[in-house]
């Protein structure tokens, strides 16, 4: 079970660490945490931390001058003014545990993250269920454009940085909005984007009226500043039922939305569009990222720019340099069988679906989609929503067992029972038991033209090296 988020809000956090200068970071190694860790060090804190394992995010903390431990023990804590934690680390972890008992101020990734952020004079928060990586990378992208100088906090490696941050000045902050327990809400956006709202995160989202009313209140956290919505969904529309501030809209198609997105083609599975503003052409963008979804998300972020004082040109200039997110269809170069390998963060339906349409519009002979099931209630409760968006759209399914992440396996679902469901659709689907099965079977199987999708949230990028 997650730990809590903490709540105490960005004035009684600058209480709490005024006049402080040592921090240590409870699962450094996180994608967003080891943001905040080098945002911290920059800003003149002395930092340290903790994380399970040294992966390369943790190698170039360490080489920053960033001291990292890879065993728990409460000594780390010696002299630490205040412990930031990802509420992914287990209740009984040393540091944290310690660090309850003596008193250190314990501070939640996502409280301190809106800490961070209450210093800089626009800040654009990224919500949705999907998209929210991309449509961050591709905001930032536009901004640079713009020569704007943004200060970014993103969920995936944003290539065109080369890092899940940037550091720029304090005019512009943007910031990917996760909702997972409710984190958004200790964020302090201006410019509040939803892209989307759909069941998900259900082992703590256990209603479309929770759902909604939590992304509602994130909108309200502007403050009376501004929404940009998707009026293509209902459900985020009837979230921003009511919403005090500016509502501006934008829609793929929609040419009664405030930003619209029209005339659209696909060269190789990659949109070229125009972007209308009130019916006017604001300006043209041709995208090197493959997926239908991706024009949304760059309507949304064109939108975000050009509210910020982005101009035409340097949207469409922005969007045509975006080279992606990492894991969003990342190509990995080929397998020992000479099938091109791609990697995938996608782990919803709606993100498999999306995914897996684009792909089979990149000309590759097969599509060999390797999957790995995000956590037991998510695919329990979504179950004939999984089967469903796995089928039709490629050659051949490959699951693996279902990733736990954070929860206990109590038997009432599980991948040879997603791969029946979706072999009753008519799909060709198997399960294998390890990684070290499906690396063989796709190498033994594809073949040259073919493309291995590697598909998934938990560890299955794994897979990815042993394909080769």
């Amino acid at each position: 079970m997650s730990l809590d988020n903490t709540h105490f809000g960005a004035d009684r956090i600058g209480e709490i660490l005024r006049g402080k200068k040592k921090l240590f970071f409870d699962g450094i190694g996180g994608v967003s945490m080891c943001s905040l860790a080098r945002i911290s060090k920059l800003r003149g804190y002395e930092v340290s931390g903790y994380d399970r394992a040294k992966t390369k995010v943790t190698e170039d903390l360490e080489k920053e001058g960033i001291t990292v431990f890879y065993e728990g023990n409460a000594a780390h804590l010696d002299g630490c003014d205040a412990l930031i934690y990802t509420v992914a680390i287990p209740a009984d972890n040393p540091e944290y545990s310690t660090a309850l008992a003596l008193g250190i101020p314990c501070i939640s990734r996502a409280d301190y993250l809106g800490y961070l952020m209450s210093g800089y004079g626009c800040r654009i928060g990224i919500s949705g269920m999907h998209g929210k990586s991309t449509t961050t990378s591709m905001t930032e992208a536009v901004f640079t454009a713009a020569g704007l100088d943004p200060t970014v906090s993103c969920g995936a490696l944003m290539k065109d940085v080369g890092s899940t941050h940037r550091i720029g000045k304090e005019n512009y902050f943007i910031f990917e909005a996760c909702e997972y327990m409710d984190s958004f809400l200790d964020f302090y956006p201006t410019v509040a984007v939803i892209l989307n709202i759909e069941m998900d995160h259900v082992d703590y989202f256990h209603s479309m009226d929770q759902i909604r009313a939590s992304f509602r209140a994130f909108l309200d956290r502007t403050d009376g500043g501004t929404a940009l919505v998707n009026c293509c969904d209902d459900d985020v529309m009837k979230a921003a039922e009511g919403f005090e501030g500016s509502l501006v809209t934008f829609g793929v198609g929609e040419r009664g939305a405030d930003y619209c997105a029209d005339n659209i083609s696909f060269d190789a599975g990659c949109g070229r569009f125009d972007i209308f503003f009130k019916g006017e052409l604001l300006c043209h963008a041709e995208l090197s990222v493959p997926g239908a979804h991706c024009v949304c998300d760059a309507l949304a972020a064109a939108a975000a720019a050009h509210i910020c004082g982005a101009a035409p040109d340097d949207i469409s200039r922005g969007l045509s340099r975006f080279q992606g997110a990492g894991r969003r269809m990342d190509d990995c170069g080929n397998a020992a069988c000479g099938a091109r390998i791609f990697s995938d963060y996608a782990h919803h339906p709606t993100e498999i679906a999306a995914t897996l349409s684009a792909a089979a519009e990149m000309g590759y002979e097969k599509v060999f989609c390797v999957f790995q099931p995000h956590t037991y209630s998510r695919t329990g409760k979504l179950f004939y929503d999984f089967a469903d968006a796995l089928s039709g759209k490629a050659g051949e399914i490959v699951l693996s067992p279902i990733y736990s992440a954070r929860e206990k396996n109590d038997g009432s679902v599980s991948s040879p029972m997603l791969a029946e469901a979706v072999k009753a659709r008519g799909q060709n689907c198997r399960y294998c038991d390890t990684f070290e099965e499906i690396s063989a079977y796709l190498n033994k199987t594809a073949s040259a033209g073919d493309m291995i999708l590697v598909m998934g949230a938990g560890d299955i990028n794994k897979v990815t090296a042993l394909l080769k």
